[in-house]
């Protein structure tokens, strides 16, 4: 596969359209009129980290992603807390897309089931994955270019009436307060803001994943990873901000539960609006195709650097004759994303929370370690302004975890369900993996 397949596919997983119309509200709830200064710190954030990312890939482009990088700089011991969270994190994460397609379709057809039609939709995802990832490259950047089609649409509708000055979103931020006026927004919610806005970016990193199937990859993949950023910032933050430019009324902007779609509908019309929504649903259902090719590429990893007993590492590597997939980590992925779905939306929330800063956070110290120990030498990027990018990540991660422990209902326990992921990552690690003689990452050799 060519940079531009490993492009399409890790933008699918990021997919702008499902962060916009799902996770963007969340943000402007928030830090009102200020979420354009939420948008613009997440992108800093988000090429800092980029720039982590890109520098280890381009050293370890392996299918296994963040635990065999971490493991192969920092020790296997940590290698694996981050395989835990990702396990976990990135199967949950299917069934929680999945869980989100209903909201969209029952615009096209009314009183659809929840469960049952997050479950087809992982059923046909599983069966999309099985395929050549140079097929799957195709059809996710087909259903990538729909989604990307519905923010123009969204950014078209707000850019061609603007109703309000744009250096008022800069200098004189407003949001809906809990009296129900509109006040001045504060510093401090528009950095809680900023948080949930670098998640509505978070998958750029994915590409690493698709490593060992991309040609000449310790330069490629560095590059898929930083355009995949670039893109997904324009992509996510010029709709957000025709939106707040075009909106008649900000009050009515912000107290609404579904602020993109009705806006479309209101500027639109109602059919307008339920061909966007179909749009929405097929970033979804893109969104899971994509994501179940990265979690079984890892899944394939960890039989490969033989994590569990011997007849389930042996499936787990297996190979499809045809399509050259691991077929069998497809399928149990699909299986366990299935299941999945008959957990509480608020507790799959609240467990993949904070997974995702921990991760961040290692492979920040990851790629300072490389640089100091040598294990990072031979890889064909070298991030600019080093060691700046690293450390102000890092610095803003903690940030991020100590706004999600003053928010009690979400944030909170998500850090406690964090922990205690981690914490039976090392029991097994420590019962299992050492008692065998150790833990040996393995490669594609």
């Amino acid at each position: 596969m060519k940079m531009f397949g490993a492009l399409l596919i890790t933008l699918s997983v990021v997919t702008p359209a499902s962060s916009v119309f799902i996770v963007a509200p969340g943000v402007i709830q928030q830090a009102g009129t200020g979420a354009f200064l939420s948008f613009a710190a997440a992108a800093v954030v988000g090429i800092f980290t980029a720039f982590v990312y890109a520098e280890l890939s381009s050293a370890f482009p392996l299918t296994g992603g963040e635990y065999t990088i971490v493991g192969r700089i920092l020790g296997p011991l940590l290698g694996f807390i981050v395989l835990g969270l990702n396990i976990v994190t990135l199967i949950l994460v299917v069934a929680v897309l999945a869980l989100g397609v209903n909201a969209y379709l029952g615009a096209l057809i009314p009183n659809l089931p929840t469960i049952p039609t997050a479950i087809a939709t992982i059923v046909m995802a599983t069966l999309f994955a099985v395929l050549n990832i140079r097929t799957n490259a195709v059809i996710t950047g087909i259903f990538l270019a729909i989604e990307l089609l519905a923010l123009v649409v969204l950014a078209v509708l707000g850019f061609t009436h603007i109703s309000h000055p744009f250096g008022d979103f800069i200098f004189h931020p407003v949001h809906l307060a809990g009296t129900g006026a509109i006040e001045p927004v504060s510093i401090g919610l528009i950095g809680l803001a900023t948080s949930v806005a670098i998640f509505a970016y978070n998958g750029y990193g994915t590409a690493v994943y698709l490593g060992e199937e991309t040609h000449d990859a310790p330069r490629h993949i560095a590059r898929a990873i930083l355009w995949s950023l670039v893109v997904t910032i324009i992509a996510e933050a010029v709709p957000v901000t025709a939106v707040l430019l075009g909106a008649d009324d900000l009050k009515a902007l912000f107290g609404s539960q579904n602020m993109f779609s009705d806006f479309i509908a209101a500027r639109g019309g109602t059919t307008l609006g339920a061909v966007t929504s179909l749009g929405v649903a097929l970033a979804i259902i893109n969104a899971n195709i994509a994501s179940m090719c990265i979690v079984a590429r890892m899944l394939f990893s960890t039989g490969r650097d033989h994590v569990w007993p011997r007849s389930l590492n042996r499936a787990l590597t297996r190979i499809h004759k045809n399509w050259h997939s691991p077929w069998v980590a497809t399928l149990i992925c699909g299986a366990l994303a299935s299941a999945a779905c008959f957990i509480d939306l608020n507790l799959l929330l609240v467990i993949t929370g904070t997974t995702i800063v921990v991760i961040y956070a290692s492979l920040c110290i990851a790629v300072i370690a490389g640089r100091r120990n040598g294990k990072t030498g031979h890889g064909h990027y070298r991030m600019p302004l080093y060691p700046l990018p690293p450390i102000i990540a890092f610095c803003f991660l903690g940030y991020v975890i100590y706004a999600n422990y003053l928010d009690p209902e979400v944030g909170r326990p998500s850090l406690f369900a964090t922990a205690g992921i981690i914490a039976v990552s090392v029991l097994y690690y420590s019962l299992v993996l050492r008692r065998r003689g150790g833990w040996m990452l393995r490669g594609p050799e």
